[in-house]
């Protein structure tokens, strides 16, 4: 084993980006559910694609299972264990001991942050969504005229919770980025107001959204942005991150903004990181799902420019504590053999790869987001 391998082997991960995994034992059909951000379609399973291949390859052996376990005897092994069990297995598998944990998408049951890191002994956070803040607000009633004052005094409210280090917004999945970059004025605010609260239903329309990120520019605390792959209700196209270029430069000096995710705009994304100081990325949920064979040309094209105090590991993982297990894994391998192929052609040092594996994996994600420990 080298060096690389080692170190990262043995650091613990700081995941700046998660959810809270289900705390039930699911039948076949709510785990190929969870297994893909598209649907479960007669005659095609989830579990025969790049991330369905890797959690049998990969998590079988953590449930005593051979390597490519049979689909059937892998979710029969998991009932057999219970979810207790298996959550805990492939948890502490992933060798995570801060999690930064997204509470605003909960439609299962799902565990909290806390019990998310006392799970493997580990240390959470929270990260408020903005748009679930906004639609709260909606729900409770409000008039028009009030929306703004009210939204951002619900959105200062959530932020002041012990525990909570950033912001987030799906504005990917509701507008996309191609929205006017200016802070709106309180008229068009209220307008927007008057046609939503009217209309019901989520929160769409870009004048809100392009609101809802300037608030979150007044809160102070990082924002992090989903950006490109999800599930079908994003309009790809749209979500890519060069769109919000003029923004950024509008918001240059304020706080920092985390790009999640970001395939097939890897490459975008790590453009805007080396030309505007407040921009960071990560590939997470994307490297799980092309799985540790690919993760290292992923993250190739993400560092080919990226300033290597820009990457953060997230695992995006939601619903299904394989994805813990997976998404660690396939950050590990991908940037090892990535470092190591650098070294080898004498492009890096040694010492200087074994400090970028530190930085990706959990000091840079502490600096940006003032947790305790080295940064």
């Amino acid at each position: 084993m080298g060096a690389i391998q080692a170190a990262l082997d043995a650091q613990e991960l700081t995941d700046h980006h998660c959810h809270g995994v289900v705390t039930a034992d699911l039948p076949r059909e709510d785990f190929e559910a969870l297994l893909t951000e598209g649907g479960v379609w007669p005659g095609i399973s989830p579990f025969d694609s790049p991330v369905g291949v890797s959690v049998r390859r990969h998590c079988a052996p953590l449930l005593d299972l051979p390597r490519h376990a049979p689909i059937d005897d892998y979710l029969a092994r998991r009932a057999e264990l219970g979810w207790r069990e298996v959550n805990r297995r492939f948890l502490a598998a992933g060798s995570t001991d801060v999690f930064c944990v997204d509470t605003g998408y909960t439609p299962d049951r799902l565990t909290t942050p806390a019990e998310l890191a006392d799970t493997v002994g580990g240390s959470a956070y929270e990260v408020v969504r903005l748009e679930s803040v906004a639609e709260a607000v909606a729900a409770k009633g409000v008039e028009p005229a009030e929306y703004a004052a009210v939204f951002r005094a619900a959105a200062r409210e959530a932020v002041g919770r012990p525990g909570v280090v950033a912001v987030k917004s799906v504005a990917a999945y509701r507008t996309g980025f191609d929205l006017d970059p200016a802070r709106p004025s309180a008229d068009e605010v209220t307008e927007a107001a008057r046609r939503w609260l009217a209309a019901g239903g989520r929160l769409a329309d870009p004048v809100l959204v392009r609101h809802l990120l300037w608030t979150a520019v007044d809160l102070g605390l990082p924002l992090q942005l989903h950006v490109g792959f999800g599930d079908n209700d994003i309009r790809l196209h749209r979500c890519d991150p060069a769109h919000l270029t003029d923004w950024l430069h509008l918001t240059a000096g304020t706080i920092p903004v985390l790009l999640l995710h970001c395939w097939p705009y890897q490459r975008q994304a790590a453009y805007l990181a080396a030309v505007f100081e407040q921009v960071y990325l990560d590939v997470g949920l994307t490297l799980h799902h092309v799985g540790p064979a690919r993760a290292g040309a992923v993250l190739a094209e993400a560092m080919e420019i990226t300033p290597y105090r820009k990457l953060l590991y997230s695992s995006d993982a939601y619903g299904l504590a394989e994805f813990y297990c997976l998404g660690a894994l396939a950050f590990r391998r991908g940037l090892t053999g990535l470092l190591q192929d650098r070294v080898d052609a004498d492009e890096l040092s040694l010492p200087d790869a074994l400090r970028i594996a530190r930085w990706a994996g959990a000091d840079n994600a502490r600096r940006v987001y003032r947790l305790p420990g080295p940064s």
